[in-house]
């Protein structure tokens, strides 16, 4: 068995993700779930989220509809309770320099862009039909694997713009000071957030069950910390409406 919930994890809130994480074990347990002790956040992400005997995972919508669809269970969405959005919904923002002059995402045609990963629905898919609903994408880009990365990319001025999950950013935000030297541009459209996946053929059911269950469990003070509000059903036709950029864009 394996277990991760690596998307939003961050050094200062390891502790509360093994709360988190240990109040969802106690509730699997009461409906004769097994799972693993520990979470394996430090294994390879594709190689968790194909595991045949995968427990519980989180992963991007953009890996999902590409290319998990068909071979995970599709268990529910927390709500991180984004600003302007849907339960269980999210959308990027675009972070510049504090004191780059420009004002508006169209003077920024030419700039060079940072994302974590093409396959990233929030750090490249939401940017990208963003750009190009406005005539443009950028032709400078650099990936630099992780969200927490491009934005340390821009501050330290080797990158002039990122696209960020919202999520990652309020943590950025509260834990990370080179953040003071960021501000937000603008936001995407909302999309579906990180769905929770398990393997195959799982009680999909029990699961979101337990998983509700330890969510109401949490403290204040670790809910908080975490910044989830519930859990949601979103469907996955909901998943798979969403564009992705086309091959080589």
């Amino acid at each position: 068995m394996i277990a991760s919930l690596m998307m939003y994890l961050r050094p200062e809130l390891a502790k509360v993700h093994g709360r988190y994480w240990a109040l969802i074990r106690e509730e699997l347990t009461a409906r004769a779930i097994q799972s693993p002790e520990r979470l394996s956040n430090d294994a390879e992400e594709f190689d968790v989220w194909n595991a045949a005997d995968l427990t519980l995972s989180q992963t991007c919508g953009m890996p999902y509809r590409l290319w998990l669809q068909d071979h995970v269970t599709l268990i529910g969405t927390p709500d991180f309770g984004v600003q302007g959005c849907a339960a269980g919904y999210y959308n990027s923002v675009f972070v510049v320099r504090r004191d780059d002059p420009r004002e508006t995402i169209t003077e920024f045609r030419d700039a060079r862009f940072t994302y974590n990963h093409t396959f990233s629905q929030s750090g490249y898919a939401a940017p990208y039909a963003h750009c190009m609903a406005r005539g443009f994408w950028f032709a400078q880009r650099a990936q630099s694997h992780g969200h927490r990365n491009s934005a340390q990319v821009v501050a330290r001025g080797r990158a002039d713009i990122a696209a960020l999950d919202a999520v990652s950013w309020r943590l950025i935000s509260a834990h990370d000071s080179f953040a003071g030297d960021l501000r937000v541009l603008a936001q995407t459209a909302p999309t579906p957030g990180l769905p929770y996946i398990a393997a195959a053929g799982a009680d999909r059911a029990a699961m979101f069950d337990a998983i509700s269950a330890a969510i109401r469990r949490l403290t204040p003070e670790d809910a908080r910390a975490l910044g989830i509000k519930g859990l949601v059903d979103i469907s996955k036709a909901e998943y798979l409406a969403v564009a992705s950029p086309p091959e080589g864009a």
